[in-house]
Parts: C-alpha cells; structure tokens; sequence
C-alpha cells in the first residue's frame, strides 16, 4: 500500500515515530501540486554494498542467538572430530587384514628380521622394506578379534558423528528462524518509521518483493549455508591435521590445490556476484510491473493494451532471465573446476602414496586413510564452491533488505511532546513555505486560519496543491517554514500518534480490508461497543444497504472490495471516520463515488458530525461545498481567493471561472441530451 494510504480513511495512528531526522527525496516525489505520485518508477539509488560488509552484517544478525550457536559449533567441532578419526581407525583396519594375509604366506615361528633378511638376499628389497615397516606375525592369518573391535569402533564413531550432527542441525534451525523472525519484524516496524516520501518513490511491486522475496530468499540461503559452511571449514581444518600427521610430503601434495582452487572461486565469485545483484534487481521490477497491471487489470481491457502489457512484461522476464541465466551459470562453473583441480590432487597424492607404500615408508593402512582425507579434504572445498551461488543470492537479497533498513526516517517525536487537551479544532498556517522537490517550490508564505466549528473548502485545478494542504496538516510532510498550529499548539511539538488521533480522514480512494462489514467500520474506534457502530453506519447510510447482502453486516470484504460497489464502499469509510468522532474533519473527495441522492443524504450526515468540529473538505465538485463558511481557491500552490460562495461568485476571480466552467459544461450537456432525447 502506498504511504499516501496511511491515512486510509480512518483515524490515522502513527504506532512507532522514532529515527534520524529524514532528508528530502528526490522530486520523483511529487509534481507541481497535489502531492506525489503512486508509482514512481525506479528501484532505490542508494549506493550498493560490496560482498564482504553485507555478508558479515548479515552473519552480525545471529548475535542475539549466540548460546545456541556455540552450542551448534561445539556439536559441529565433536562431529567433525569424530568423523575425522574414522579412516584412521578404518586404516588400522586395513592393516590388520594387510598384515594378516601376508602373514600367512610366510613360515610359521620364523622370527621376521631373519624373513626380511632372506627376502633381501633373494633380491626381493622392496618386499623385505614392506615387511620392515609392518607388524607381521609369520605364519599367523587374520586376527579376526582384534578387527571386529576396529570396525565396531568406526561403526560407534560415525553413528555419534551422526546423532550430534543432527541436534546441530535441529539448533540450527532454530537459530535461523528466529533471527529471520526478528529480521521481519524489525523491517516491519521500520516501514512504520519511514517518512511518506520513501514510499512515493517505491513502486508498490518492489517494496513488496523486498519485504517477501528478499527475506525469504536469505532464510534460505542461511538454512542451507551455515550448517554446510561451518562442517565443511571444521572438517578442512581437522582432515588437514591428520593429513600432516600421516604425511608432511603427501599433505603438501594435497595443499597444492587449495590456493588453485581460491583463485577459480575469487574470479568466478567475483563476475557472478554482479549478476545476482543484477537479478533480484529485475525480479523486483517485474514484480512492481505485475503487480500495477493486474491491480489496473479492468483499465487494461477497457483499453485494449493487453499487447502492451505483455509485451512490457516479456521484456522485462527476459532481462530477468538472461540475470538469472548468466548468475547461475557462472557461478556453476566453480563445482566442475573444482571437482577437476581435486581430481588431479588424488592422482597425484594416489601415485605418490604408492610408491612410498612399497619403500616401506608408510604402511598401506595409512595411505588408505590419507586418499579418503584427500577425498574428504577437497569434498568440503567442493561443497563451500557449490554453495557459492546460494551464498551470493542470499547475500543479495540482504543487501536489499539492508537498504530498507538504512533507509533514513522520519524525524523522532520531542522527547517532552506537546498536548492538546480540549480539542476544538482550531487550525492556523502562519507562513508555511513546502516544497516536495527544492527547486520546485510548491507551496509558499501560505497563512490561513481555519475556525472551530468552520467548513473550509479547498477548491482548485488539478495539481494546486489541495491535497498537499491537508497531508501538512496530519504531519505526513515536514514544512520547509513556518508552522501549523492545532488549538494554539504547533504540531511539529506533538507525537504524531497524539495529532493524528484526534483526526478523521476519508479519501476519494477507499481503502478497506479483507473482513467483515462490521471490522471495518470498527477499525476507526476498535473499543466501540455494538450500538455505537450500529449507530455510525445508520447515521452514514451504511445501515440502508447491509441489509440487502446475505450475512448482513457480518458479510466479508474481500481484499479488493468487488463484493461491494465503489459508492458502498464509500460510505463504509466514512462510517469508519464517523465513529471516530474527531475534532477535525478531512474529506478528500470523500463523496466523489456515491450518487447523487446519497451524497445529499451523506451531508446531512457530515453536517451533523461537524457540529464544533473544523472541516476540510477538497471538492472538484462545487455544488458540494456551497455552505462552506470558507472556500480557498488554490493555484500554483498559492491561494488566490478566498471567501463565502456568494461572496467569490460576486467577485468574478478565479473562483468565478470555476464555477461557470463547471455548471456552463453541465447546462450545455443537459441540452444536448434533451435535444437527442425529443429526436
């Protein structure tokens, strides 16, 4: 919803008002007058972040669950630790069944020094190194005992790895969520702390993608990362040990890959990072662009531009893709080179392993379990490869989460706020200057004073700056100078809850949500007993029409309202408005959607509400607002005329102009219709 739907035409409350002071946006935000636009096209300018500082902030956000995560990386540290002794033992294993069926080929009591000196003599000098190095009882077979408490021992050492891998992954998830948990609500209140003008310039489409997609696709990212990244970096570091243990010379053999592989990563990373940011860019325009056309879906067929509409999209889904293809395509070039360079790795350390196996340097047991650290040493540089792609998008997609957040906000309420306690509603401007852009300037040296009990009507061509007078008013835009004062009290020394709860507004654009009849009315005064709300939508005309639908005031508004029609829709917000019972009246067009025998019977429902109330009322139509005890023409931002009906009429200014170019358009219509009806 755009920020202009604050208001929703109701009693506006303003729950969290805190923040730096806010900086004027760019002059996307509003036109000569009138206020800013709904759709301001774009995405955001701030500057992008590069890799390193969004992935550690991101990594920052886990700090509230730091008890657990120590909890995950010390289960991680034991399961790594247990899993990284396993092909050692297996490798004990393996030389018991080595050393066992050699045994048995040799004479049985010989004693094994004078073996290996008969095998030397014999010319066998490979074979009798081999037999040197290995714990060989001639003429004994395979110590079958001794190997089922080896394998028993790996058996209970991968199944522990497992279950503590497990309860790291259940604590995992939980860390996650709930951090992804904070991370909407935080980006939750802060849209409740962002000035108006923020919102002018984001298209709905694109805030919304950031605010779903975007934290969706970093709760992923994070489920499916952390846990992999942290076992695999705990397993390098442990395999890499080992490695050392077993062999200096195959470990350094093994380690040639490791800086091959981080310069592959870094170029790759590098080019694919761009094309991530590139597509989450695209999916939120095409999100924006999907969302306007199926919103104006009705326009769109009345004119006959479903051509363009798809052709806008098909472009925009094939910028979309050709991201999504290039930022997947080449970060997926990392796994197969590093499965290459690991691959060659293996041969190497395989070959070199085996000749040192048959000096007698290294028994057959340890190369085994030095090949399946290799193997388990470039695995988890394959799995952090692999996931590089998923790292980067959600990275990303944070970046953009992160730019909302740092979007800078409204300025903070006083610390010792202001009060109004007995409400009239009388409202002065005292040479109020605003402008939405700085070199446009919009409203200047306005000043006006507007009585209790008064009906101020603001009249004017498109663009005037009406509507802009009555968002200064609730505080929705700072003033450039000058001050607005609400019964003697400046408003810029109220909190803005305070001010706005003592307003009403109901704009030509209804807003209602998905819920019964009776919900939406109530939204204006949630504490409103039954009677009370029974007697708003009577005193509006709510009440002539619910009757008629089938649950009665208990039937449900879908989201868009298309159950209703737009003049009863009307009339339920200002129901709404009704049962606030505020001191100050703001109707934008409010009874623009209604016909004309309900808008006279709305009137003389708002006539009765603004009994010691101040009301602002923007009318186009100028037969609404000829008992107004003030009319305001506006031009350019400044008011050109102001006085009774009659007494605006008699001066033949601009209001004059109006006014006859309303009602003369009319008259001439009325003949013209007559004239067709008698042919």
């Amino acid at each position: 919803m755009s920020a202009r739907g604050e208001a929703v035409n109701q009693k506006v409350v303003d729950p969290k008002a805190a923040g730096p002071v806010p900086r004027r946006l760019p002059a996307a935000a509003g036109q000569a007058g009138g206020g800013p636009r709904w759709m301001a096209a774009g995405v955001p300018t701030e500057k992008s972040m590069t890799f390193g500082p969004s992935a550690r902030r991101l990594i920052g956000r886990l700090r509230p669950q730091r008890l657990q995560l120590l909890a995950v990386i010390g289960l991680a540290v034991t399961s790594v630790v247990l899993t990284v002794i396993g092909p050692k033992v297996l490798g004990h294993a393996t030389d018991l069944i080595f050393s066992g069926v050699v045994g048995k080929r040799l004479p049985a009591g010989a004693d094994l020094a004078q073996v290996v000196e008969h095998e030397r003599a014999a010319g066998h000098g490979g074979f009798a190194d081999l037999l040197a190095h290995m714990r060989v009882v001639p003429g004994v077979g395979i110590d079958f005992n001794a190997l089922g408490r080896v394998l028993a021992l790996a058996l209970v050492l991968y199944v522990a790895a497992s279950v503590l891998m497990w309860v790291q992954g259940y604590l995992l998830n939980g860390v996650v969520q709930r951090t992804i948990l904070d991370l909407r609500a935080e980006v939750e209140e802060k849209l409740n702390r962002l000035p108006l003008p923020y919102f002018d310039n984001q298209p709905r489409g694109e805030l919304l993608s950031r605010v779903t997609n975007d934290i969706d696709n970093v709760s992923q990212s994070l489920q499916q990362t952390l846990s992999q990244l942290l076992t695999s970096l705990l397993t390098v570091v442990g395999v890499l040990i080992m490695m050392f243990v077993l062999s200096p010379l195959l470990a350094v053999i093994a380690l040639v890959a490791v800086p091959l592989s981080m310069v592959v990563t870094k170029q790759v990373a590098k080019r694919s990072q761009k094309q991530f940011i590139a597509q989450w860019s695209h999916t939120g325009a095409l999100n924006a662009q999907i969302e306007e056309a199926f919103t104006g879906h009705e326009v769109v067929k009345v004119f006959g531009r479903q051509r363009e509409v798809q052709a806008a999209f098909t472009a925009k889904n094939d910028e979309l893709f050709k991201a999504s293809f290039g930022a997947q395509f080449v970060s997926g070039i990392i796994m197969p080179s590093m499965m290459f360079i690991g691959n060659l790795s293996y041969v190497a350390v395989a070959v070199v392993g085996g000749l040192r196996v048959a000096s007698g340097a290294m028994s057959l047991g340890d190369v085994q379990a030095f090949i399946q650290y290799s193997r388990q040493f470039t695995q988890p540089l394959t799995q952090v490869a692999s996931m590089a792609n998923l790292l980067q998008s959600g990275v990303a997609s944070a970046e953009r989460v992160f730019d909302l957040l740092d979007a800078e906000e409204q300025s903070p309420d006083p610390a010792e706020p202001a009060r109004v306690d007995d409400r009239h509603g009388r409202v002065e401007f005292e040479r109020v200057s605003f402008r939405y852009s700085p070199d446009k300037p919009l409203i200047e040296d306005l000043s006006l004073v507007a009585e209790p009990g008064h009906t101020i009507a603001i009249v004017g061509p498109t663009g005037a700056g009406k509507t802009t007078l009555v968002n200064l008013i609730m505080r929705f835009y700072e003033l450039d100078s000058g001050r607005i004062t609400l019964d003697g009290v400046d408003i810029s020394t109220m909190r803005r809850d305070e001010l706005r709860g003592g307003i009403g507004m109901v704009l030509q654009d209804t807003w209602l949500f998905n819920g019964t009849i009776r919900d939406n009315i109530a939204y204006g005064n949630p504490d409103a007993s039954e009677e009370e709300i029974l007697a708003a939508a009577k005193a509006t005309f709510v009440d002539r029409f619910v009757h008629s639908l089938p649950d009665g005031y208990d039937t449900v508004i879908d989201e868009e309202g298309s159950n209703i029609s737009a003049g009863e829709k009307q009339l339920i917000t200002i129901a709404r408005a009704f049962l606030s019972r505020p001191s100050l009246l703001i109707l934008d067009e409010a009874t623009s959607s209604v016909d004309t025998r309900t808008e006279v019977l709305v009137q003389r429902a708002m006539a009765a509400l603004r009994s010691d109330r101040t009301s602002f009322v923007i009318a186009h139509r100028l037969s609404t607002i000829r008992d107004a005890d003030l009319i305001l023409v506006m031009e350019n931002g400044r008011i050109v005329e102001q006085g009774t009906h009659a007494e605006l009429l008699a001066a033949e200014g601009a209001y004059h102009r109006l006014y006859n170019a309303q009602f003369s358009q009319t008259d001439a219509d009325a003949v013209e219709v007559a004239g067709a009806a008698q042919r």
